[in-house]
């Protein structure tokens, strides 16, 4: 385990190895009074800790529900030897070091949860999936950073950690939807895919007959998890309310799932029309959570719209439940900024951002590694990502950080929206910059697990979209100064990547709670 042998190695002898048999007569019993598959995650002291949370760096499974007690047993129990294995996966390790932890501080214990949702074709998932959090650090109009924000999805919440296109609202703002606030950014910025469980335990377990235990489980803990399209799930009557119907004849979208038309994910029935009372239960919950923690905190949630016929009688109304799945607590930083610094003008500044995430000054970064403009084509992202990955592990084992600079979306599992990269591959940045080119910009991302690693470590995060219009005479609020880098000399250049390193530490400042930051020019 403590080797640097692969994962798939480490996953094997994991699997080899025996539970105590009073664990497997409870799970036994279990199953009994289970009838819905069964979700295996990890509860670790350093996932609970309040200033450095390991959110989503640890595997969960999901396994299907079988009629057959012994093959339940089997795939539940690899799920949860795969679950500690996932401890010792080269990711985990390189995390650890980002975070100065040596590996024995680390306790774990496994959770069964109950998974939310109904079976539809073969299919398991909820109705919509999400996430909160108690500050928004992306505030739109009227909204402030203390009212929130949360981002929903249909179907498995996997899909809003993978960094999908999930929606994005503020519970006491339900109405002020920005990707539907236009027909063009509906149809673009909305959910087209979702993630569901297969229910196939032959799909899922692999090889039923096989002795080898590699045969029923893999590293990638999504393994089983179908990647559906949102037109075929909606055809089907399973999205009813949460997806409304665009009207190519009219070029308008309608609130229903009905007629001929793509169904887009836009939650109008839920956060306008008021079907079911989202808004008001994920704001109670993060109230409810934060007065509770005495700290901001982000949420997990899922919820089934409609009656469910196994928890009320025949003729009774049911708008649907909520379940409230998770809750950690967010690491607000009150550090002090220096103002001289957010007001220094525009000609001595690299970076200028009006959404900016994070909060304080940063200091002894020195270096800026940037995926050059003029090379860009999004097709490329996969290998910027395995190239960046390379890169930061040689920042990790120098113990330095870094700037990143890149245009759209940071960890994206959609390469067209971003670089795919995992938190691991990107750990020793200490600023994050979501930069935009003229023919490629990307709504910015906001409520993933890696935004809880990003807030708990300190690294700020840039949103600059030097695209976007505004009035004469208005302050400049979004500055890249490319130029002034492509005219330094580079320590490493690439066909996609260049690094610059600067005698002295860049002057770093961030005010979160007017969303600002800037990075000055060295002197």
């Amino acid at each position: 385990a403590l080797s640097d042998a692969p994962d798939e190695e480490i996953l094997r002898h994991f699997l080899r190895g025996k539970l105590p048999r009073r664990i497997k007569d409870d799970l036994l019993a279990l199953f009994e009074v289970v009838d819905t598959p069964i979700a295996v995650r990890s509860s670790s002291l350093l996932e609970d800790s309040h200033y450095q949370p390991f959110a989503g760096i640890y595997s969960t499974y999901m396994v299907p529900k079988v009629t057959d007690p012994e093959e339940m047993l089997k795939m539940v129990t690899n799920a949860i030897k795969g679950v500690y294995a996932s401890v010792f996966y080269a990711d985990s390790k390189a995390y650890m070091t980002a975070t100065s932890n040596v590996i024995d501080q680390e306790k774990m214990a496994v959770i069964l949860q109950e998974v939310v949702g109904r079976e539809v074709d073969g299919h398991y998932f909820p109705s919509f999936s999400g996430v909160g959090r108690s500050l928004n650090y992306y505030p739109l109009g009227d909204e402030r950073p203390e009212d929130g924000v949360a981002e929903v999805a249909v179907g498995l919440g996997k899909y809003i950690v993978d960094g999908g296109l999930a929606l994005r609202f503020s519970p006491r703002h339900p109405e002020n939807v920005l990707q539907t606030s236009e027909l063009t950014l509906a149809l673009r910025d909305t959910q087209t895919r979702m993630y569901a469980l297969k229910m196939d335990a032959a799909a899922t377990a692999g090889q039923p007959g096989s002795d080898d235990p590699m045969d029923h489980l893999k590293v990638d803990d999504g393994y089983n998890v179908a990647k559906l399209r949102v037109q075929d799930m909606a055809e089907k009557g399973a999205l009813k309310y949460m997806v409304s119907t665009y009207d190519f004849r009219d070029n308008v979208i309608r609130d229903n799932d009905s007629g001929d038309g793509r169904r887009v994910v836009t939650f109008n029935n839920i956060l306008k029309h008021k079907a079911y009372p989202l808004a008001e239960a994920v704001d109670l919950m993060l109230t409810t959570g934060q007065e509770a923690m005495q700290r901001p905190v982000e949420i997990e949630f899922a919820g089934m719209i409609g009656p469910d016929p196994k928890m009320i009688g025949p003729g009774e109304k049911h708008k649907g439940r909520l379940y409230w799945l998770q809750i950690r607590p967010i690491v607000d930083r009150k550090e002090t900024v220096d103002e001289a610094l957010m007001n220094t003008p525009d000609d001595r500044l690299l970076l200028k951002s009006a959404t900016a995430l994070g909060h304080g000054n940063i200091e002894g970064v020195s270096t800026v590694v940037y995926v050059r403009p003029e090379k860009f084509s999004s097709s490329n992202n996969s290998l910027i990502a395995r190239e960046i990955e390379k890169i930061n592990r040689g920042f990790l084992d120098r113990e330095e950080r870094y700037i990143l600079i890149g245009p759209g979306r940071w960890g994206s599992s959609d390469t067209a929206l971003g670089i795919p990269v995992k938190w691991p591959a990107i750990s020793a940045a200490r600023l994050i910059v979501e930069s935009s080119l003229p023919n490629y910009r990307i709504e910015p991302s906001q409520g993933t697990h890696f935004f809880q690693n990003l807030t708990s470590f300190g690294v700020a995060y840039f949103t600059i979209d030097t695209n976007a219009k505004r009035r004469e005479g208005d302050p400049v609020t979004a500055l890249y100064d490319v130029d002034y880098l492509n005219a330094q000399p580079a320590v490493y250049e690439s066909d996609y990547i260049r690094i610059v390193n600067f005698p002295t530490p860049l002057a770093i400042g961030i005010n979160g709670l007017k969303g600002t930051g800037v990075v000055l020019k060295p002197e």
